[in-house]
């Protein structure tokens, strides 16, 4: 039912938002990977709610519990499961909404889909489900990092406010250093600006997250369905939110002559293969070459407004519905964590699939 993701990394997530709690089960890790717990709960502390005043107030601890997997500090190669409860959950808050279809939201098509729907929250729909997989990508995380590996990402763009550099020309230390994780700090003061503007005029805006990662060897992706862009693409419009995925160059790469969007080969002083432009995104034939791997992510604007909106009920008839309870006026700044999970949960199946294509 397409709850699982990964083929030798894989994992599954379970639980809804307004359920006992969100949970995740790992299976394919390796056996004998040194797994920090304290690493796992940073990065649910940066996707929770509440962090911020830019944020959803739910006050949700999101305290991880590692139940499985593990003994010593050391993955045992069984499942690793992983268990979050929920805490702060206020049901009430969607009872006006028990027989109506919220606007852009999944109301409908889960009622047309299964013929019922956990209207609190949005139940399975919920982004609540994204703290699972920033769990699973916690883990895979510190699988990357035994290969030298790292993900980053950052908010670029909230609304019509854009970060006007690469990642190369900024210091991406700086993502955490203020509440939208832009690591341009005038952008970040824009950005929030225009946040908090959303938020006073009960709307809310959208934008887009850059991901880069790092220390990537080559020959990372299954030709022909599961090239790396493929795989990556897959994982990250399945987020929540996400409306678009380019990769390398992506759309701005088109208007360029094959001339100048070919990368060309050359040896480095190590002798390893290298290319002297990377408008391929660190892929080429679906297969990582060695370079950095880039690649954006689009968000639409949060979807639960508090204006007052058309929509219908359950009978087809007009209602008139506003949101209520407690929700993100821009989704960006917890979304951060989220694209690194995904991108990491890719990169640590396919390093493991990797492995596997040569005696």
């Amino acid at each position: 039912m397409s709850n699982s993701f990964g083929t030798l990394f894989r994992i599954t997530t379970f639980g809804e938002s307004h359920g006992v709690g969100i949970g995740v089960i790992i299976d394919g890790c390796p056996a004998g990977l040194a797994l920090d717990p304290a690493d796992i709960q940073r990065a649910l502390d940066r996707r929770r709610p509440g962090q911020s005043a830019l944020t959803t107030p739910r006050q949700e601890a999101d305290r991880v519990q590692l139940q499985s997997g593990v003994f010593e500090g050391v993955t045992t190669g069984t499942p690793i499961s992983l268990f979050i409860p929920n805490a702060d959950q206020r049901s009430d808050d969607y009872s006006h909404i028990a027989g109506a279809y919220r606007p852009s939201h999944a109301d409908y098509t889960y009622d047309a889909k299964y013929g019922r729907r956990d209207h609190r929250g949005g139940g399975r729909s919920s982004a609540r489900e994204t703290a699972a997989r920033v769990a699973a990508g916690a883990v895979a995380a510190q699988l990357l990092a035994h290969f030298g590996v790292e993900v980053k990402a950052y908010v670029s763009a909230v609304g019509e406010v854009e970060v006007g550099k690469s990642y190369e020309e900024m210091d991406l230390s700086l993502i955490d250093s203020n509440p939208v994780r832009c690591p341009d700090p005038a952008a970040a003061a824009l950005m929030e600006t225009r946040i908090r503007a959303a938020q006073a005029a009960q709307d809310t805006v959208g934008g887009v997250v850059t991901g880069v990662a790092t220390g990537l060897p080559p020959g990372l992706g299954e030709p022909v369905f599961d090239k790396l862009p493929a795989v990556l693409g897959h994982a990250l419009l399945s987020i929540n939110a996400v409306k678009g995925f380019e990769f390398g160059s992506g759309f701005e790469g088109t208007k360029l002559p094959g001339s100048q969007h070919n990368d060309q080969f050359y040896t480095d002083e190590a002798g390893r293969v290298r290319t002297r432009t990377n408008h391929s995104g660190g892929s080429q034939g679906g297969i990582s070459n060695g370079q950095d791997v880039f690649f954006r992510v689009a968000f639409k604007p949060v979807a639960t407004i508090l204006q007052t909106q058309q929509t219908i009920n359950q009978a087809g008839e007009t209602v008139a519905l506003a949101g209520r309870g407690r929700h993100d006026a821009c989704v960006l700044p917890r979304a951060v964590p989220i694209v690194e999970a995904m991108t990491q949960l890719v990169l640590a199946d396919l390093l493991l699939r990797a492995r596997a294509n040569q005696l």
